[in-house]
């Protein structure tokens, strides 16, 4: 007899020893046709392994998150096992699942492209309609490598020669194809289903050094449904159409070029864009107690030394050096000047908290590779700040920040975000005493807030564990864009200090925080979203008012005159023109409203108004249509 704790508590008892599938099977049998694997005492299995008495266990699904992963990895050894059958003198190497799919490199003796794809993807079609069972095999691995390098997969042999010797491996054998993996794997090719697809071709260094062999990486996409798949390929086409690189050449915002590389040139109306945000910003952080300040762009190596950022970002910064031979580094964050400016004067307990905010301008010396439109650039403004506080004011400093940080997001557009917690990497300052009161006062905070968070182990900041707000847009994908860290390291390694109730001095709590990120990040992620229709409030011209005939240009200008004087963003289009011409075209740069003009609305102090998308229009007097264009406006404050 077995006796199992299932993760709701119950417990259930088998004659036997049951598999993992008939475990589930035994459960429910929805449950088994959705199982891809079982967790036992922790630790992920497969399904046709046998669970020990007294386990703990868990059905793993395919709509999970893990059971995604386990679909993807899956997918990536049946495109292993095909090109193994279509292309016999084919080396392969790694191929992990990855967000959204996976990817496998390998060492072909003639390059692939992309139309070898689907005669790819029908022969891993047909190796899915085969049901072939996948097996689990354990070897030692002294045996492996001269297994793998017989059959001329040397890459292979090579990652095993890494393992230690005598050390026990995983292989996984579906029919003729064999792959070193430590699993878990699904019990058969039928289960993977047919919700794939090769996506594009890219190069890879063997082990990622320029100095091996170039590889071809192949990146795929793996779904749980068919349904899942189209919807993912839906939203890839949405968001070509949406790309901010094409919308921002297309609308007139930015460019880049090569003699600036991952810097922004702002255009006339992109750079309204920014100053409107910059001043939507500035106003809530006024009405939540911020005080605004500035700091240099060139601070001395020793400051970046003391701070701890000179260790762990040197690689990242970009430096000069002036006469004295002084090393100077142009920042790339704002964090340790701030402190410089709390530590002028004497700071008391009822001076904290100090909320201070910084459009700090910022360079980071960003890889060329990883530069992407103005997404990812090398210089860029945060919407920093950093709260000086008691240990006792994190929690409602924490409360404050994340219902500024709500109101923001919903006035932007953004009506749905999730919350990550990122505790301690592997590589930090401070010690680990410290680190646990950090991560146990965010935890009180962020539950005392009321919010939800995911574990996200390691990647908090390497003074501090932190809070990652992530953004969904309009098209489902996610984007992390605020932040906020806990921080005791910093105010010690460069003594801050306040003089509390007692008249001794302690150290201030710092609190780093963004809601936006960076500017030029976060207009991208805002021209994706609203594929380039901002709301009236944010977009760069408001209204254009266009002229019917020469007759109504003098009431044309009145109209856009008018418009100005009440502070609108209006442009005046009396060209010689067909009215159709006038409205496609501005229809195109996305302007939302288009006030058509001719004799009779000249005789009658009426506009007749067409709105972005839509296919009617309304007449009405010029007064109702500004008071409606203010009241839209003042839907953001």
């Amino acid at each position: 007899m077995v006796a199992l704790s299932l993760k709701d508590g119950s417990k259930r008892v088998f004659e036997g020893s049951p598999t993992g599938e008939e475990v589930a099977f035994a459960i429910s049998p929805k449950l088994a046709k959705d199982a891809v694997a079982i967790r036992v005492n922790g630790d992920l299995k497969d399904l046709n392994q046998v669970v020990p008495d007294s386990a703990t266990i868990d059905i793993v699904t395919k709509n999970s998150d893990e059971g995604l992963e386990i679909i993807r990895h899956d997918a990536a050894h049946l495109f292993a096992q095909a090109i193994k059958e279509l292309y016999p003198t084919t080396q392969i190497t790694i191929g992990p699942a990855i967000e959204n799919g996976f990817y496998y490199d390998i060492a072909p003796q003639t390059p692939l492209s992309v139309d070898d794809f689907s005669k790819i993807e029908k022969r891993m079609h047909d190796l899915v309609d085969q049901d072939i069972a996948i097996v689990r095999e354990e070897w030692n691995r002294d045996d492996a490598v001269p297994f793998f390098k017989d059959m001329g997969e040397n890459f292979k042999a090579e990652i095993i020669e890494g393992i230690p010797q005598g050390q026990v491996i995983s292989l996984y054998r579906q029919g003729g194809f064999i792959d070193l993996c430590r699993g878990p794997h699904l019990p058969s090719t039928k289960r993977v289903g047919h919700a794939f697809k090769l996506m594009k071709l890219a190069g890879a260094y063997w082990c990622g050094d320029h100095r091996n062999v170039m590889l071809q990486r192949v990146y795929g996409t793996a779904w749980a449904t068919q349904v899942q798949l189209d919807d993912y390929l839906h939203m890839l086409e949405e968001a070509e159409k949406r790309d901010h690189r094409k919308l921002g050449a297309d609308l007139g915002l930015f460019h880049l070029q090569e003699e600036a590389i991952g810097s922004v040139f702002w255009h006339p109306k992109g750079w309204t864009i920014y100053r409107l945000l910059e001043n939507f910003m500035r106003r809530r952080l006024e009405k939540s107690g911020y005080v605004e300040v500035r700091t240099p762009q060139l601070l001395d190596k020793s400051l970046w030394e003391a701070s701890g950022h000179w260790e762990k970002f040197r690689d990242s910064m970009f430096t000069a050096e002036a006469e004295d031979e002084k090393v100077l580094a142009i920042k790339p964050m704002s964090c340790p000047a701030h402190i410089q400016i709390f530590k002028q004067g004497i700071k008391s307990y009822r001076d904290l908290p100090l909320r201070m905010a910084e459009f700090g301008c910022c360079h980071r010396n960003e890889s060329s590779g990883s530069l992407h439109g103005i997404m990812r650039v090398r210089n860029f403004v945060q919407d920093d700040a950093h709260i000086f506080c008691t240990p006792d004011q994190i929690i409602s400093e924490t409360k404050s920040f994340c219902d500024l940080l709500k109101g923001i997001y919903q006035d932007l557009g953004f009506t749905e975000f999730k919350v990550k917690f990122s505790d301690r990497p592997e590589t930090r300052a401070g010690s680990d005493e410290l680190w646990d009161k950090a991560e146990k006062a965010l935890k009180e905070a962020t539950t005392a807030s009321g919010i939800e968070y995911s574990l996200n182990p390691g990647e908090g900041a390497f003074y501090g564990p932190k809070l990652e707000f992530v953004l969904r847009d309009a098209i489902g994908r996610e984007w992390q864009c605020g932040t906020l860290q806990v921080d005791y390291c910093l105010p010690e390694r460069l003594d801050a200090n306040y003089i509390g109730e007692d008249g001794q001095k302690h150290r201030p709590v710092m609190l780093h925080r963004a809601v936006l990120g960076t500017f030029e990040r976060f207009i991208g992620v805002l021209i994706e979203h609203y594929a380039g229709k901002f709301p009236l409030w944010l977009t760069p011209v408001q209204v254009v008012v266009a002229s019917v005939t020469g007759d109504a240009n003098t009431y044309a200008e009145t109209v856009v005159q008018q418009l100005r004087d009440k502070g609108f963003r209006a442009e005046l289009d009396i060209r010689n023109e067909k009215i159709p011409y006038k409205v496609r075209e501005h229809s195109l740069q996305k302007i939302p409203y288009i006030f058509v003009v001719g004799k009779r609305e000249a005789e009658d102090g009426t506009v007749a108004i067409r709105k972005l998308g839509g296919e009617q229009q309304l007449v009405v007097s010029l007064e109702e249509a500004i008071n409606n264009l203010q009241a839209e406006v003042d839907l953001v404050s």
